[in-house]
């Protein structure tokens, strides 16, 4: 097991006498998408119609609907595209990433879920060189700004937008998609001032709004298409006597082999006080983890929830925060595998 897939980052003290000690760490996960040994060079493609500039774009004035508002959608499908292919590109998971500048739908149908074909996805391919194709297929848009005008002197205007849409992996040999990924999430914006045009300053233009929403899209979804960081919690228990102290003075300074050391001869020591049995279980479980030894750490975790259940009840929040870290651990066991298979370890 390869220590580098996880970092630590920071340590919260809940408080100075506090029992449990939370910890932040970086874990490092394989992508949903599992690509073959041979795409090492993809493209980024929109082939998403934009909707109408009057379409999908609400704005009310102290709850008066203005009929004249517009925003136009060209370039936030566009910055999908681009945002995505910029922060795939990051990782350096692929050898070269790409993206097609122009849009390859010609049609109106905006609404319309509309797949490229095996031979567009081929064409696209011989063109470029690119092994595979990310193409964003449909993104709909839907921005709400409201602007409330209060009696004590001052106006509050909102920004709310949601983005709906469709992104898909195609190989060139497949005549099928390799995967389809559903887009939906959502961005708001909120301001006050002493008049309107001062809020409206303070605000996204339409456009800006959109933009961003499309670039806060295509950031997010990267993970789906290759090897990513994600931040997760985990904890500690503390105890009375030299050695709980001396151990979580090691975890506070990220020496975990040092903590894993110590708390590993509390737990051998402690045969008749189950809680503190469980609590050095549980905390040479994390030792482990952050050490690299996932099969050890679930062992440990899953002791330390059983013995949690047997004495305090499957309702006890020790019980129930074990038994997460228990199911945590064996999905990490899992997706270790997955990601071996992608980073070509196996």
């Amino acid at each position: 097991m390869k220590r580098g897939t996880i970092c630590l980052f920071i340590l919260c003290l809940l408080t100075a006498c506090s029992q449990t000690r939370f910890v932040g760490i970086e874990t490092f996960n394989p992508a949903e998408i599992t690509y073959p040994d041979y795409a090492r060079k993809v493209l980024i493609v929109n082939h998403a119609v934009p909707q109408p500039p009057d379409s999908g774009y609400e704005y009310k004035i102290a709850g008066v609907v203005q009929d004249t508002c517009q925003a136009y959608a060209d370039s936030a499908l566009f910055d999908v595209c681009r945002a995505l292919g910029e922060a795939i590109a990051e990782t350096g998971f692929f050898y070269d990433v790409l993206l097609f500048n122009e849009n390859t739908r010609k049609d109106n149908a905006f609404a319309s879920d509309v797949k490229l074909t095996q031979e567009e996805v081929q064409a696209l391919c011989e063109e470029t060189g690119a092994d595979a194709v990310i193409s964003l297929d449909r993104l709909l848009f839907t921005m709400k700004k409201d602007v409330s005008v209060f009696s004590e002197g001052y106006v509050y205007g909102a920004i709310g937008v949601e983005m709906n849409g469709i992104i898909r992996s195609y190989l060139p040999y497949r005549d099928t998609p390799q995967a389809t990924v559903i887009l939906a999430d959502s961005l708001f914006w909120g301001e006050e001032a002493l008049d309107i045009s001062l809020v409206n300053r303070l605000l996204p233009t339409p456009d800006q709004a959109l933009r961003t929403a499309g670039a806060y899209t295509g950031n997010k979804t990267y993970p789906v298409f290759v090897p990513h960081w994600d931040r997760e919690s985990r904890w500690f228990f503390t105890g009375v006597g030299a050695r709980w102290k001396k151990a979580g003075a090691y975890a506070a300074k990220n020496k975990w082999d040092e903590a894993l050391r110590e708390w590993s001869i509390i737990y051998d020591a402690n045969h008749s006080n189950w809680k503190s049995k469980a609590k050095s279980a549980s905390n040479v479980a994390l030792a482990y983890e952050l050490t690299g030894y996932l099969d050890n750490a679930l062992l440990l975790a899953t002791e330390a929830w059983e013995l949690f259940e047997q004495n305090a009840g499957a309702n006890d929040a020790y019980t129930q925060l074990q038994s997460f870290y228990k199911e945590t651990l064996a999905k990490r066991i899992q997706s270790e595998k997955k990601l071996h298979v992608q980073m070509g370890e196996e």
